[in-house]
């Protein structure tokens, strides 16, 4: 494995923080608190180039591979201090974008892609079901093929970006006799027929991103908006969802960088006892804590880069990803607070919405526990 990174790519890099360091951080503190989403910092994101970097040229991506990607998220999460932009950027490219670029007709690339990639279109991923969360293919939502369409009746809930989007992939069972093998995808615009949004959901954390459930009523479907086979929208979901464990929390690895040196100034500023707290053993501690998860995240994910590269699958080391850096940055975040004392507790500070919006990490795209499961499998257990 070689994660030697050409002049080209820490530039991209480098532009990427001062993009994001100057662009995407204002007001922060007040869109969080009243929950709000910017659509002109989505489309800001376009035009420098995010939501098309790993995406090809014709589609109006940049072509980029997935290191390079990786790379450019890393700066992104580390220079913008808004996790809910960044998290609903990366939900889009991973399992709306890709999906529709590795599974999807000519003509669905040519029309879903290019309006993705620039930012016109914003894209979310129908799968969870009220009663179906980690059990991702115990569907409800049926499709019945009828006069030249496919009829969709169902509920997804938890959709990422789903207040704002203009497209969404939703996944359905043509036959729940079938189980897993009779689950298609979909393309659904949001003016089909009987397709409705519902009101977006109060969260915890990630407030900057909204989501909501999607109602379909008789949903009408036309049959060139399948996804792929009918039966296949398993390989379809889980091949997203290892793209998705792969890269999602690559900002969240530029993140702990950010927070890290931010608890070092802090620690080297703040006094008491006559001496700055970094010198107390218990600071430092925790410190050097989050410098160590910090690097082992960062091997982690460069390592499930260069796998999804060169062997184009990955799906332990993908878990293997997902889990750490999820928990990794959860317990940054706990210390980072400790290391702030009664000021990280506090607005201002802006490190108790890095907690809140790091505990989202440990549930989407499978919770830690399902990342266990997936690696327990692949050892043969």
């Amino acid at each position: 494995m070689d994660f030697s990174w050409s002049d080209d790519q820490l530039n991209l890099k480098e532009s990427a923080i001062k993009f994001a360091k100057k662009e995407l951080n204002n007001q922060l503190i007040q869109r969080d608190q009243r929950g709000v989403f910017s659509r002109e910092l989505w489309e800001k994101c376009a035009d420098f180039g995010v939501q098309g970097m790993a995406f090809p040229e014709k589609y109006g991506g940049i072509n980029a591979d997935i290191l390079t990607t990786m790379l450019v998220m890393e700066g992104l999460g580390y220079g913008c201090k808004d996790n809910g932009l960044i998290f609903g950027i990366n939900a889009q490219m991973w399992s709306v974008q890709m999906p529709i670029l590795r599974f999807g007709s000519d003509a669905q690339k040519s029309k879903y892609l290019p309006n993705l990639c620039s930012g016109k279109w914003i894209g979310g991923h129908g799968m969870t079901e009220p009663d179906s969360g980690s059990d991702a293919f115990s569907l409800r939502t049926s499709a019945k093929l009828k006069n030249g369409c496919y009829i969709l009746n169902g509920t997804k809930t938890f959709v990422t970006n789903a207040p704002e989007a203009n497209v969404f992939l939703v996944f359905a069972t043509v036959d729940k006799k079938l189980g897993f093998m009779g689950v298609t995808g979909f393309i659904i615009e949001k003016d089909f027929p009987g397709f409705h949004v519902g009101k977006p959901i109060e969260k915890m954390g990630l407030r900057t991103n909204n989501m909501a459930e999607l109602i379909l009523e008789d949903c009408e479907v036309p049959v060139e908006n399948r996804l792929g086979e009918v039966g296949s929208g398993a390989a379809v979901f889980n091949d997203s969802m290892e793209w998705e464990r792969s890269c999602i929390l690559a900002s969240n690895l530029g993140g702990m960088e950010r927070q890290l040196e931010m608890c070092i100034n802090y620690a080297k500023e703040r006094k008491q006892f006559n001496k700055p707290i970094g010198k107390f053993q218990a600071v430092a501690n925790k410190i050097v804590d989050m410098k160590v998860r910090l690097e082992t995240s960062r091997q982690i994910l460069y390592k499930v880069a260069w796998l999804k590269k060169t062997e184009s699958q990955a799906v332990m080391d993908a878990a293997i990803a997902k889990l750490y850096l999820s928990e990794a940055w959860v317990k940054s975040c706990l210390d980072a607070i400790q290391i702030h004392g009664g000021y990280g507790f506090t607005t201002e500070f802006e490190v108790e919405r890095d907690l809140r919006d790091s505990i989202g990490g440990t549930l989407y795209s499978g919770t830690s526990e399902i990342q266990q499961n997936i690696i327990a499998h692949q050892l043969g257990l």
